[in-house]
């Protein structure tokens, strides 16, 4: 499993920590221009957008460029977990934020989180509630708890997610044999090694449901979630085994 390093934070132009967002898609074309609109209505305004693409063959990159700020980077590994070990070192940023193609952010996403962490300095990462929403047409693909829909909840996924680069050092980085439910064992190992999150009370992301939502279709995930919880027992138990 790779360990992605990261180069010394920067400040932005206009004095404001300098934020790096992480885009990973592929085969994106339908959604991406939204998810980046949203990412530039942003009130602070990021850095730099690394969009790592894993081999799209749609117009994917062709959009992506279309927009100020990206940087495409064409991912040489696959899967979810690899785009991330392979865009993370890309970024220059003090800060880490991560969107997917499919979904949006509110304007005072990144303003909320930085003036988080910039403000508790002993806080590592945080997160912010998270809004799913039915795509237009739509129906609720296989396990997806129609409940959610509309409903603000904690969001431990990566789109929820800025953080402080050194984390990513301190941690590792994502497991390629997850598939899926990549972010979840991570986060597991996040706070088994003591990283300290925040969780904001705000629905900050718009997470949009349909049926190609990789993270919500197939029969992978629960098992991986299973596993992910085993692996954060076993950690835990050999911790105990020390003390």
């Amino acid at each position: 499993m790779a360990t992605p390093s990261c180069p010394a934070p920067a400040q932005g132009a206009d004095g404001t920590p300098a934020v790096s967002v992480i885009l990973i898609v592929r085969e994106g074309a339908r959604f991406i221009a939204e998810a980046l609109a949203s990412v530039h209505q942003s009130v602070l305004r990021p850095a730099e957008i690394i969009v790592v693409d894993g081999g799209s063959r749609d117009a994917t990159v062709a959009i992506a460029e279309t927009f100020p700020l990206v940087r495409v980077w064409r991912q040489t590994t696959t899967g979810i977990a690899n785009a991330y070990n392979e865009g993370i070192p890309q970024a220059k940023g003090r800060y880490l934020a991560f969107i997917s193609h499919d979904d949006l952010w509110m304007p005072d996403k990144l303003a909320r989180q930085i003036a988080y962490l910039e403000n508790h300095p002993e806080t590592d990462a945080v997160l912010c509630h998270v809004e799913h929403f039915l795509e237009d047409g739509a129906e609720c693909p296989p396990g997806f708890r129609p409940e959610l829909l509309g409903a603000a909840r904690p969001g431990w996924i990566m789109e929820a997610l800025v953080t402080r680069p050194e984390v990513f050092t301190r941690v590792g980085g994502f497991d390629p044999g997850f598939a899926v439910s990549e972010d979840s064992d991570w986060f597991a190992r996040a706070l088994d090694g003591g990283v300290k999150v925040a969780v904001l009370p705000e629905p900050l992301v718009r997470k949009r449901v349909y049926g190609g939502n990789a993270t919500l279709a197939g029969t992978q995930t629960n098992p991986l979630l299973l596993r992910a919880l085993r692996r954060s027992i076993q950690r835990k138990r050999g911790k105990a085994d020390h003390d």
